[in-house]
């Protein structure tokens, strides 16, 4: 099997200020793996054998509750990790992780995670650095939960998915993967009901497109308007 080059993780945030011969020494422990749509990167529970790196694609990460409900966390972009339970000081995955589309990853053993977290200082600061933000991310979707209107949340939910994976069309700004009515409904604590009314009548004033599993951003300076609140309630 050809060996991988640096060039896969060199300049992503996760390995900034790491040597290049560093680089070389890390990307060497690693194996590439895809995923197919749909398909599962790792499992809740299940025992955290290994950590990921996204290289091309987006993943769905799913919290299953003790009553069989499946909430949308988060999703995972390219040059992110994933997997990483033993930062978390956990021996088994948190979450799911699904393929929201075909996806290429870089997969090392957990076990080494002690050795990199010693070896390579940058490394380890800079994946502490990445959980905080998803810890920040994490208390701030509660807030919103307690405190904001429903129309907020999804106001909020769409910005933010624009911003990590936005991308430019004629027709707006599209969510560069699919996701569904029910995704948004579950990232945002409502239900599908809900997403489809307030989605309808954001298409009806020009704010979104919308169909399965596609969402277009028209008007994102309008929806930030209703995400601060600042729009009459519906």
């Amino acid at each position: 099997m050809a060996s991988l080059d640096r060039s896969l993780i060199a300049g992503l945030s996760v390995f900034e200020g790491i040597a290049a011969a560093d680089l070389d020494r890390i990307i060497g422990q690693a194996r590439s793996i895809r995923i197919a749509r749909d398909q599962p990167v790792f499992e809740q529970e299940q025992e955290a054998h290994s950590f990921f790196l996204l290289l091309d694609g987006h993943v769905r990460v799913v919290k299953s509750t003790p009553d069989g409900h499946e909430v949308t966390v988060r999703y995972i972009s390219p040059g992110e990790l994933m997997g990483i339970a033993s930062a978390l000081g956990r021996t088994t995955y948190p979450a799911n992780a699904v393929a929201a589309v075909d996806c290429v990853a870089l997969a090392w053993p957990s076990q080494l995670w002690p050795t990199f977290a010693t070896s390579f200082p940058n490394f380890s600061a800079n994946t502490y650095k990445a959980v905080g933000a998803r810890l920040q991310d994490a208390h701030a979707r509660v807030i919103e939960m307690s405190t904001e209107q429903v129309e907020q949340r999804v106001a909020h939910a769409l910005l933010k998915l624009i911003k990590q994976s936005g991308k430019k069309t004629e027709e707006g700004i599209l969510i560069d993967f699919p996701i569904s009515r029910q995704d948004v409904a579950e990232m945002t604590g409502t239900t599908l009901h809900t997403v489809s009314r307030l989605l309808s009548a954001w298409e009806d004033q020009g704010l979104v497109k919308s169909g399965r599993q596609r969402v277009v951003v028209i008007e994102p300076h309008r929806l930030l308007v209703i995400a601060e609140g600042r729009a009459a309630k519906t």
